[in-house]
């Protein structure tokens, strides 16, 4: 394994436990940025800018290391309109009732940055709720844990199991596109092993995003 660090700017659970699947060590810190969208902004746009904006603020806590750091946002979209997290529990159940039985887009946004050098891909999934029962929607919402999530809902929850199907890419829809983090580091020359494998076996699935990348 290298020894060389990678710098992951968010402290998200999720987001950490996709990057353990690169064979590099990673370290984490917290950039926290203003979220909001500017007039206007396109969902894209917006995922794009604010993934830059953190990895250049985490680059920033780590100076002078020059290490490279990853910078990473995602947005849930439902009709056009942008979904954030929920404030409270029942904004949670408003939420999901918006997305059953209908299809969303969610965008992420990953941008490596390494001294002057930056480097910004954008991954986009469909993603087709299932039509979840009211029972069901308000035992997941108990557990607290949409309240931490765009759009209210956690793809791999065991127990809500919230997803139909997807079309895209499954670690995206938990927050970080590892195939669009692989070619980010990539492009700047950075070491890391392709993560299909690994990610495909991680998440139980067959991904044809690795495979539309020649990964």
């Amino acid at each position: 394994m290298l020894s060389s660090p990678i710098i992951l700017a968010s402290t998200s659970p999720r987001r950490r436990e996709l990057v353990a699947l690169f064979d590099r060590p990673f370290q984490f810190v917290s950039a926290d940025v203003d979220e909001a969208p500017r007039p206007n902004e396109a969902p894209a746009d917006l995922v794009r800018r604010l993934s830059r904006r953190k990895a250049e603020m985490g680059a920033r806590l780590v100076a002078p290391t020059r290490a490279p750091v990853i910078g990473a946002d995602s947005i849930v979209c439902l009709d056009g309109a942008m979904l954030g997290k929920p404030a409270d529990a029942d904004d949670a159940t408003r939420l999901l009732r918006r997305l059953r039985g209908r299809a969303h887009v969610v965008y992420s946004g990953v941008t490596v940055v390494e001294g002057a050098r930056v480097e910004t891909r954008l991954a986009m999934t469909t993603v087709w709720m299932r039509e979840f029962s009211d029972a069901e929607m308000a035992a997941y919402v108990a557990t607290g844990d949409p309240l931490d999530k765009a759009g209210a809902y956690a793809i791999q929850h065991g127990g809500f199991r919230p997803v139909a199907r997807i079309e895209g890419c499954q670690a995206n829809v938990m927050g970080l596109p590892l195939c669009h983090v692989y070619l980010a580091l990539r492009a700047l020359g950075i070491a890391v092993n392709a993560p299909d494998r690994a990610c495909q076996t991680h998440l139980g699935i067959v991904c044809t995003v690795a495979r539309k990348f020649g990964l």
